[in-house]
């Protein structure tokens, strides 16, 4: 077993950074290094596996062995307390250029004991301008030893001087067949189950893996995908609405409760509450700075977490008119929705494939609206209302 592994069909990246380890073996030993750079864009659509395909180059490159995936140095990368690894995912929506200047002088520093002192930053689209002119100027003018693992979507989301000077890796999304791998072998799931959560899942090892061990999950996927069947009225509309903002707030406070108590536990315990002696209540008192920092940070990460279940109700929504359209078109192809094929039937029926390609612009606008912070809520009754006309 090796730390790439788990990268569920990736098999053209993996070959290439495997490449990229012997070349940074031979660099170690005092060789050119042939096939490994200084800075590296993994790119690849949601779900694709980027941020875990740079953790695995993370540890093979700080592996003696080419990532073994069971030496203490594969351990802690993977379990992102490698010393020498530092690991930046932006809690909120932007990354400033404060964060990033301190970055550049952390990343600068010779390795303490590993081989590289290695950057890992996910989501780095989510850098600012300024942000990004600062990461450039590190890229330009790497420290010895030094690599930046670079996450984003697509090239085109980060500068052209910051992508020029990135060597590019790209993830795809896997088909089905290796998602249902995936879970029945690795994760124990029954075939059945796999099979409905890896179609419904796009792609996606993350949410497939979700919908196949989360009933809630499954249960709120099937209540936005039966909302296109009861768009009878405009009152109809507005309580869609409402019911899929509702489903989005439900998702992202289940996913952040237990998260930030899990966390302010922790710190309270790291500053002494609870504890007796010489000096523990200055350090409580202390603690509270410490403590409205940690919630100010909660608080972005809770927007942000926000922003992704508005966008993947809406894109289980656009599944289910994007099955409409092939059955519309008469296309032989899988569909993700297929569940509700009774549903798609008749909505296929009773419309035409150009008031369904309306209905699919309307949701995408809708993401549109709430990525420019427009309410959420009335960006979706928007939507709902344009679904009803077609």
């Amino acid at each position: 077993m090796t730390v790439f592994d788990d990268l569920v069909g990736q098999r053209t990246a993996v070959a290439q950074l495997r490449r990229a380890v012997a070349g940074a073996d031979d660099l170690v030993s005092g060789g050119s290094g042939t096939g490994m750079t200084h800075a590296w864009l993994f790119t690849g659509p949601p779900g694709s596996g980027r941020e875990e395909a740079a953790r695995a180059f993370a540890a093979a490159l700080q592996c003696t062995e080419g990532g073994c995936g069971h030496c203490d140095s594969c351990h802690q990368t993977l379990a992102g307390t490698h010393p020498d690894v530092l690991y930046v995912r932006p809690s909120g929506l932007s990354f400033g250029v404060a964060a990033t200047r301190d970055l550049v002088l952390r990343a600068s520093s010779k390795p303490a004991g590993g081989r590289f002192r290695i950057v890992l930053f996910e989501d780095a689209d989510r850098a600012t301008e300024a942000a990004s002119n600062a990461l450039l100027k590190a890229v330009e003018e790497p420290s010895p030893r030094t690599v930046w693992l670079l996450c984003t979507p697509t090239p085109e989301d980060l500068l052209v001087t910051i992508r020029s000077r990135c060597r590019l890796a790209t993830l795809t999304s896997p088909v089905t067949t290796e998602l249902v791998a995936a879970l029945t072998d690795r994760d124990g799931i029954d075939r059945s189950t796999a099979e409905q959560a890896a179609r419904a899942s796009a792609g996606r090892i993350d949410r497939a893996r979700q919908l196949a061990t989360d009933p809630e999950a499954r249960s709120r996927r099937e209540e936005v995908l039966s909302i296109p069947m009861r768009l009878d009225g405009l009152g109809a509309c507005v309580a869609a609405a409402s019911r899929l903002y509702e489903i989005a707030e439900q998702e992202a406070k289940a996913l952040t409760g237990e998260l930030d108590e899990k966390e302010r536990e922790e710190l309270k315990a790291a500053f002494g509450e609870g504890s007796k002696g010489k000096g523990v209540a200055k350090a409580v008192r202390g603690a509270s700075g410490a403590l409205k920092e940690l919630e100010e940070r909660q608080k972005r990460r809770a927007t942000r977490i926000k922003r992704d279940s508005y966008d993947r109700a809406l894109l289980d929504l656009a599944a289910f008119y994007r099955d409409v359209l092939t059955l519309q078109l008469g296309a032989q192809v899988e569909r993700s929705t297929e569940e509700r094929s009774g549903d798609l039937r008749r909505m296929a029926g009773s419309g035409s494939p150009e008031s369904t390609l309306r209905r699919l612009d309307a949701i995408m606008e809708c993401r549109g609206r709430i990525a420019a912070n427009v309410h959420p809520q009335i960006a979706m009754e928007a939507m709902t209302s344009a679904l009803l006309v077609g």
